[in-house]
């Protein structure tokens, strides 16, 4: 397999799932301001999204939009990062990816951009802090997202919080999620993407 990714974007999520899981694969970084990957090929030419993550496998298929490729990444190994499909569980999983795309993952974008007025991005800002109360006595009481066990929606999750502090967004007021971040970071399958793409903190969009 290979994956495409930005280093600190949202490809953290499937990066991670990958080392979680321990299965072979090539990651290939991409440069999104310039849309090439790092051999110099037209990352356009890979995904005509123009966006990561892409997952690429062995037979030449390619999956694209996260909480699709991280669910297949996690079926790569039945019962590891995600629960069994047509379970109760799962779909609450998938209810988690859906949350995290929706309500924080594309919260976050407009911050990223220079010309986004600030009153826009006081007013998201605002948006985050509700969300932010939403999960924050959810993982005060437990170290996951689904309870007991890691999955996929974390490995999400952290990779969005990740740009908390670059984009100058303190997570202090909700303790809960500072320590679920703490939580993460330690874990080895985390640890060694974060390595891989040399970032320990927030990175780029």
């Amino acid at each position: 397999m290979k994956l495409y990714f930005s280093p600190g974007a949202c490809s953290l999520a499937p990066h991670i799932a990958l080392h979680e899981i321990g299965v072979p694969f090539n990651g290939l970084k991409v440069d999104l301001k310039a849309h090439k990957v790092a051999d110099g090929t037209d990352y356009y030419t890979v995904n005509p999204k123009g966006y990561v993550p892409l997952l690429e496998l062995d037979d030449g298929t390619r999956l694209s939009e996260l909480a699709v490729i991280v669910q297949y990444i996690a079926d790569r190994k039945p019962g590891t990062l995600a629960p069994a499909f047509g379970s109760m569980e799962r779909y609450r999983l998938m209810e988690w990816l859906n949350f995290i795309s929706t309500e924080l993952h594309k919260q976050f974008s407009p911050l990223w951009y220079p010309d986004t007025p600030d009153m826009t991005k006081e007013a998201q800002k605002k948006r985050l802090a509700k969300r932010f109360d939403h999960l924050n006595p959810i993982l005060a009481k437990q170290p996951y997202l689904m309870g007991q066990n890691f999955t996929v929606a974390d490995a999400y999750l952290h990779a969005i919080l990740n740009w908390s502090p670059q984009l100058k967004v303190d997570l202090s007021p909700w303790p809960g999620l500072v320590q679920y971040q703490q939580r993460i970071a330690a874990r080895p399958g985390v640890v060694k993407a974060h390595n891989a793409e040399h970032t320990t903190k927030a990175a780029t969009a």
